[in-house]
């Protein structure tokens, strides 16, 4: 922990990219108004600042803030004398967190004994299976190729009806194409098919 005297710059995060191995910090981080201050201490901030900022009440904002400095997601910079109290300015201890395959494999349910197509929950829990078997499979190939398929797109949707209605009959179409080439010899191989809503893109920091 640094604590740099008040009217010094304040030095650059000195570590570009952590990758989260343990699931209880991931679950802090992932935490969505954890997220969004994360996001804010890129540059250094108080609990009075990002209160006034993410227009949240500063008793929230300094809760969140002890949960994520206890798992060393930011860190204490700077202390300065604010009328009769000391303000806290907080910095993320990196510039970017990854969250690795393994924690989220320890954060979602598990695909096959929970499969509720519509949980958000369970989606999760598809694409950390996903990031562990494609992430073993180029292991295990090394310089040689390995043969995948994948379909990304976007679309919007008048009504929440249509929306599920196209989920529908995508269902159906994957589950028709499945019966006709199904086979029980060869080398089996996994469909992950999924919906969910898109994000606006992130603005440059």
């Amino acid at each position: 922990m640094t604590v740099i005297v008040v009217g010094e710059t304040l030095a650059p995060v000195p570590t570009p990219t952590v990758v989260i191995e343990d699931a209880a910090v991931a679950a802090v981080a992932l935490d969505p108004v954890r997220a969004r201050l994360l996001a804010a201490l890129r540059t250094p901030g108080s609990a009075t600042s990002l209160a006034a900022e993410l227009g949240l009440s500063r008793q929230k904002v300094n809760y969140h803030l002890r949960a994520l400095e206890a798992h060393g997601l930011v860190e204490l910079v700077a202390e300065r004398r604010k009328g009769n109290m000391t303000e806290r300015l907080l910095r993320t201890t990196a510039a970017a967190f990854v969250i690795s395959p393994q924690a989220w494999a320890l954060l979602a349910p598990d695909p096959d004994r929970e499969p509720d197509k519509v949980s958000a929950q369970w989606l999760l829990a598809l694409a950390a299976r996903l990031l562990r078997e494609v992430g073993r499979l180029i292991t295990a190939a090394g310089s040689r190729r390995v043969a995948t398929f994948a379909i990304d797109g976007e679309i919007t949707f008048a009504t929440a009806a249509d929306r599920a209605a196209f989920a529908r009959e995508l269902g159906e179409s994957v589950s028709t194409l499945v019966a006709r080439y199904h086979s029980t010899q060869g080398r089996p191989h996994r469909i992950v098919v999924a919906l969910h809503p898109a994000m606006p893109p992130e603005e440059p920091q």
